[in-house]
């Protein structure tokens, strides 16, 4: 089920760069706009629960994944081309949908979850589930966004067509009261901002490498690796929920603090704790009043201890558990469990990937080959994490 071809596959989404006729202030990759988006998503679905709409995050999740994974397979075809086709030759468009579904074919073992893909990409959507709308407003706001930044160095003449048109298209979203609040830029805009910060931080930022991955983008494919390595496990919907968004903001505190690599943070042995607890800190200080009421205590529990195995127990405290534990007693929505040794396996997934590609491409450095060494040196043959064989996947890659 989690394969290396299909993994890799994910990762195109770090080399595929948006908006490449236009002049960029800085690279803008699909990887960091899907990350956004989910992020944005994530917003507004939680303001439209607090009105009291019901939100399938499943398809929220899942949609998100499926939608990257159809833009990797398009991704030389512009958005505005793809909608003339649509809408001209639709008769052809439908053709390319299936295209497309069938380059995954042999790329998604898991028949299930191809099958959702196929349903994802190949079936009308019902644009008045507000499910979809939700995504759909993140996509076009996320959108929105880079054009913001990209207005700053562009001359007007280039951007009109296209500003016009996406403020067409975010018309029919502007009912979601969290998107409204986004463009009127009232609370959650703030909390928006300093997450878009990871945007713009490079990780392993001591050495060339190709192709450079910003936290926030890192940290959109840490989830989605936790999302694929929980599908033999019989998540209840809630624990794959946490997992997913667990891992999604787990490199939250770097919005402030920076990241900062392990070598750094394990010079000394007390280093690790004293830079968690700084961490800790400022987001209480600085991010958590940013945070609507809406979202601010999940936030701070998927957040806190995020790489442990952990449940909420009926009084509101914090447990850390087995896995076991986590399987045979707690895997119910009322405990909200998180498997974050998972989530730090993902973790330790991607960078090791990031590491890997970069010298599979002959661009490589002490950096990478000694931090490819670490990872490896953690996952012993075995050795399971949460009933993940890690060590079996890093083989693939020998």
């Amino acid at each position: 089920m989690f394969d290396r071809n299909f993994v890799l596959k994910i990762f195109e989404g770090f080399s595929i760069e948006r908006w490449n006729d236009l002049v960029r202030p800085f690279e803008i990759i699909e990887m960091d706009k899907t990350a956004e988006k989910t992020v944005l998503a994530y917003i507004i679905g939680k303001f439209e629960e607090k009105r009291g709409n019901k939100i399938d995050w499943n398809r929220i999740i899942y949609g998100s994944l499926f939608d990257l994974l159809k833009k990797i397979a398009l991704c030389d075809i512009k958005a505005p081309v793809q909608r003339m086709i649509r809408d001209e030759y639709p008769e052809e468009f439908a053709k390319l949908t299936r295209w497309v579904v069938e380059q995954y074919h042999p790329i998604i073992a898991d028949k299930e979850l191809l099958e959702d893909f196929s349903r994802h990409v190949l079936n009308p959507a019902d644009t008045n589930d507000v499910t979809w709308r939700v995504l759909r407003a993140a996509h076009k706001y996320s959108t929105i966004r880079e054009l913001e930044m990209l207005r700053m160095v562009n001359e007007p003449f280039r951007l009109v067509a296209i500003e016009q048109g996406l403020n067409k298209d975010i018309e029919g979203f502007l009912d979601l009261r969290g998107l409204q609040l986004l463009v009127a830029k009232q609370q959650p805009w703030d909390f928006l901002m300093e997450i878009e910060r990871l945007r713009f931080q490079t990780r392993w930022n001591q050495t060339p490498r190709v192709p450079r991955t910003s936290v926030l983008g890192h940290s959109y494919f840490v989830a989605a690796l936790t999302l694929l390595m929980g599908r033999d496990l019989s998540l209840c919907p809630e624990r794959a929920y946490n997992n997913f968004f667990s891992a999604l903001f787990h490199d939250l505190p770097e919005a402030v603090t920076r990241d900062i690599i392990s070598p750094v943070k394990q010079a000394t042995d007390h280093l690790p704790r004293i830079v968690k607890d700084i961490e800790d800190r400022i987001v209480e200080r600085e991010l958590l009043p940013l945070m609507d009421v809406a979202f601010r205590d999940e936030i701070m529990y998927l957040t806190s201890n995020e790489f442990e195995n952990r449940i909420r127990t009926p009084d509101g405290s914090v447990e850390i558990v087995r896995f076991e534990e986590l399987q045979e007693r707690y895997n119910e929505g009322r405990f909200a469990p998180v498997d974050g040794k998972l989530v730090r396996a993902a973790d330790h997934i991607a960078a090791f990937l990031e590491a890997w590609s970069s010298i599979n491409y002959g661009i490589t450095s002490n950096h990478l080959r000694d931090g490819k060494k670490n990872i490896l040196s953690i996952y012993h043959a075995g050795r399971l994490v949460n009933g993940m064989d890690v060590h079996a996947f890093f083989r693939e890659f020998d």
